[in-house]
């Protein structure tokens, strides 16, 4: 029996291997320049850190969605949040998670969405 692969919609996409990560705005491949570390005080403890990644053009509107829900708590360049984690600094007041609560290859943040999915939806922009 051949097992089926998920469908492409439950699939996230690799972050390029030779650059820097994708933005987290749905449909967006422009390189992430932000980090923008939040939680859902009704499902995260409080020290717990999750990370969209932002390019310039979405930092403002990622950073509002989060804010307006009182999730954001902090925006980061990105070079300064991996900067953190190569000294031995979690990112912020937690290691970086996403989607399967561990920080992708190479250093780069985790992303995932507020309400548990990968990232913003098309609703949300």
């Amino acid at each position: 029996m051949n097992a089926q692969p998920d469908p492409p919609f439950l699939l996230r996409p690799e972050p390029p291997a030779d650059g820097p990560p994708p933005c987290s705005a749905k449909g967006c491949r422009a390189a992430a320049l932000w980090v923008l570390a939040w939680n859902n005080p009704k499902l995260h403890t409080p020290l717990r850190r999750k990370t969209w990644l932002a390019c310039e053009e979405h930092r403002e509107h990622l950073s509002s969605f989060l804010g307006v829900r009182g999730f954001l708590k902090e925006v980061v360049p990105l070079a300064d949040w991996q900067a953190r984690e190569d000294t031995g600094g979690a990112g912020g007041a937690g290691a970086p998670e996403g989607t399967g609560g561990a920080a992708e290859p190479g250093g780069a943040p985790a992303t995932g969405g507020a309400d548990g999915t990968d990232g913003p939806s098309a609703a949300d922009r």
